[in-house]
C-alpha cells in the first residue's frame, strides 16, 4: 500500500460517515491522545512499566501506532497536504541535513551523554538533577 492510497481511502471512509466535517484541531486532539497510548505501550516494552507479556504489548503498540498514523493522515488531508509528497520532501531534507558521518558522530555524542546520565543517577554522592547543576551554572551546551 502507498501512503497516498491510504490517505485517499481514509478521506472517502470519513466522508461516507460524515466524519470529514470534524475540525482539524479536534483531529489533532485525537492524535495527541493516541500518542499517549503509544507512549504507554512503549513504556511496557522498555521496562518502565511492568508487563508479563511483552508480545501482547507489542501487538497493542502496533494497534496504537496505526491509530496515531490514521489521525496524522486525517489531519494532513484536512489541511490539504499530500503526506506522500511531504514525506518525499522530508527524505531529501534529512539527507542534506545529516551526512552519514555527522549522524554517526551525533549518535556517539548521544550514547556518551546517556552513559554519563546513568552513571550520575546510580551514584549516591552525585547530584541527580538534570541537567547536572554544574551545567546550569556554566551555561555550556549539552
Amino acid at each position: 500500500m502507498h501512503i497516498r492510497e491510504y490517505q485517499t481511502w481514509l478521506q472517502a471512509y470519513d466522508k461516507a460517515r460524515g466524519w470529514d466535517r470534524v475540525a482539524p484541531v479536534h483531529t489533532l486532539l485525537h492524535l495527541v491522545e493516541e500518542i499517549g497510548e503509544v507512549a504507554r505501550e512503549v513504556g511496557y516494552l522498555e521496562g518502565y512499566r511492568d508487563t508479563d507479556d511483552a508480545e501482547a504489548a507489542r501487538v497493542r503498540l502496533a494497534g496504537e501506532l496505526a491509530d496515531a498514523a490514521t489521525f496524522l493522515y486525517k489531519l494532513a488531508y484536512q489541511c490539504g497536504i499530500d503526506l506522500e509528497d511531504a514525506l518525499r520532501a522530508n527524505m531529501v531534507k534529512a539527507e542534506r541535513r545529516y551526512s552519514v558521518e555527522a549522524g554517526r558522530a551525533e549518535m556517539e555524542r548521544y550514547l556518551h551523554r546517556q552513559e554519563e546520565n546513568l552513571t550520575r543517577l546510580h551514584s549516591p554522592t552525585e547530584d541527580t538533577t538534570f541537567p547536572p547543576a554544574d551545567h546550569r551554572l556554566t551555561g555550556t551546551p549539552l
